[in-house]
């Protein structure tokens, strides 16, 4: 029966960590690149594609979020 490969020495925890943190690196360089930034034509705030625009709360020329509603409901006061 043949014997299984076994490692001469034990693996140092740097060359581990090495594999491991350039794994990491690259995954989130791919997922950085992931993220496409386009601008709004509406009020021309930097969006990202296929979303809601956070400052005029539009989407492909349509209001979807009313933000006049919501900072009127912040500002009121209760007397």
């Amino acid at each position: 029966m043949p014997k299984h490969p076994v490692p001469k020495q034990k693996t140092p925890k740097n060359k581990v960590r090495k594999r491991y943190g350039s794994f990491k690196t690259t995954v989130l360089r791919k997922l950085s690149d992931g993220v496409q930034l386009v601008t709004c034509p509406d009020c021309g705030s930097k969006a990202r594609s296929h979303t809601v625009c956070h400052e005029c709360g539009k989407y492909r020329g349509r209001q979807v979020i009313d933000k006049q509603k919501k900072l009127d409901k912040i500002t009121k006061i209760k007397a």
